[in-house]
């Protein structure tokens, strides 16, 4: 029997908080399965399975706070008999079809993500022709196929053996409270949905974020059942009424504030302990804005790149030939990345930061990138990052340009070596063969580690960004 441990979802995190829990006891996961959801210090993040097997036990409860290391869940080693008859290993996912036009191999091929939204849509990914590369379900197959079929019934997860939810367990108990998760009961105040009137399909018939997301996408916007009617009272003093909302906003003001020392914490330990150097450059982005006008003719605006998607396809190639800008600075020495992970700086509603990653960004198409970052960023701001996410991005990225900032010079996050920061891009004169013109461009800024490397590396770096630029459609 394994222990699932408390993972490390970043280079400041020291503890967190089980806000839900995405399996049941008596469920088989794989690894890279949804587990848990996590909230730390900045963001709420969905944590995976490391283990295959089954869950044996939760050994902390939703709301419990604990150290990295700590054991949270049991996974048996080997794959235990569930409730069908059939072993765990044998058993047909709730995204695969019963007829079997969903193979194994496929479903098992499905990103975590994308397979945990097809099981709480209830979506049969074998009846999905995939959008993505060589056919593959993305996520946004799944929600459309969701939004086609509003009446398609959840799929919930297995009942654990030999337990049965009461009457008390499931969703609320008479006249108490729900059982809920504090993730689903801030979306549910946030999307209006009466709890009450929801069947939970978590653990115990808990209603998780799943349930409510269900409901919010329905349109069902059910009203709390009216208070019992009680002897008339003195009037309350003024202002009585807002009391809980005055509580939720200094909750919020809480988080948010909590989230501020957070990073202003690694910052500071960053500028104390990280010889930065700084440059910049402006980037002729003409070329770049023509081709990506004349892509963009035949497309719908939902599929339109943007000019953040070539910044980041260029960086992301630059960085793979000057492997100095890509990697981490650990026990003394630098450890080149083996793959670029470029991190992309979120600004959060709250006001705080957060940088998850754009894994193999190098290797992705420009479509491919633009999907995936509107996918990073949606998840981002709803609290349902993952812990690979937050955990290993090689290089980070942050664009200020949509708030018209025409630089920005950043402070690496540590252990990486390096942070890009791009700014507006803007029509400026610029001289081009002997002629005065009006050009598109942009100021690229880097902030790197003079431990790892120097003013001729960083200018190679930046000169490469502006070159793959010129090309754009080969990006």
């Amino acid at each position: 029997m394994a222990e699932f441990r408390m993972p490390s979802l970043g280079a400041d995190m020291e503890h967190g908080k089980v806000v839900e829990w995405l399996v049941r006891p008596g469920d088989y996961v794989r690894k890279g399965d949804l587990i848990a959801a996590v909230d730390t210090d900045k963001t709420v993040m969905d944590i995976e399975s490391f283990e295959e097997g089954v869950v044996a036990e939760f050994l902390v409860d939703i709301g419990d706070t604990v150290d990295v290391g700590t054991p949270i869940a049991r996974i048996t080693a080997t794959p235990a008999q569930l409730p069908s008859g059939r072993p765990a290993s044998d058993r047909t996912s709730a995204d695969q079809a019963p007829s079997g036009r969903a193979p194994a191999d496929r479903n098992a091929k499905l990103p975590p993500p994308v397979r945990h939204l097809a099981h709480s849509l209830g979506v049969d990914v074998g009846s999905l022709h995939g959008s993505g590369r060589n056919g593959a379900v993305t996520r946004a197959d799944v929600e459309r196929a969701a939004a086609a079929s509003p009446t398609r019934t959840p799929v919930p997860p297995a009942p654990a053996p030999d337990r049965v939810p009461d009457a008390a367990s499931s969703g609320a108990a008479r006249g108490g409270r729900v059982r809920s998760s504090p993730l689903a009961r801030r979306l549910a105040e946030q999307f209006g949905v009466n709890l009450q009137g929801l069947s939970g399909t978590g653990p115990e018939g808990a209603v998780t974020e799943a349930d409510v997301r269900r409901e919010g996408a329905a349109g069902s916007r059910v009203e709390p059942p009216g208070p019992t009617p009680e002897p008339p009272v003195a009037a309350a003093p003024a202002g009585a009424g807002t009391g809980a909302r005055r509580g939720r906003k200094e909750a919020a003001g809480g988080k948010a504030e909590s989230l501020r020392q957070a990073v202003g914490a690694l910052m500071s330990r960053s500028k104390k302990e990280i010889p930065h150097y700084y440059l910049a450059t402006t980037l002729d982005l003409e070329a770049a804005m023509a081709w990506m006008a004349s892509a963009n003719g035949g497309r719908p605006v939902a599929s339109r790149l943007v000019p953040s998607a070539l910044l980041l396809k260029a960086t992301a190639l630059a960085a793979k030939e000057v492997p100095e800008m890509n990697g981490f600075f650990t026990d003394g020495s630098f450890h080149p990345g083996t793959a670029v992970h470029l991190g992309v700086a979120v600004a959060l509603r709250n006001g705080g930061l957060v940088a998850p990653a754009l894994h193999d960004a190098d290797a992705l198409t420009l479509d491919e990138l633009m999907e995936q970052l509107r996918d990073l960023v949606d998840r981002a701001r709803a609290g349902r990052l993952q812990r690979a996410e937050m955990a290993d991005p090689t290089i980070t990225v942050t664009n200020l340009g949509d708030l018209g900032v025409e630089s920005v010079y950043g402070v690496i996050y540590p252990p990486q070596v390096a942070m890009v920061g791009f700014g507006r891009v803007m029509e400026q004169p610029w001289a081009h063969h002997g002629m005065l013109g009006i050009r598109h461009a942009a100021t690229a800024t880097l902030s790197a580690d003079h431990r790892v490397s120097n003013g001729l590396r960083g200018g190679r770096f930046l000169s490469r960004i502006d070159e793959l630029l010129q090309t754009p459609e080969e990006l």
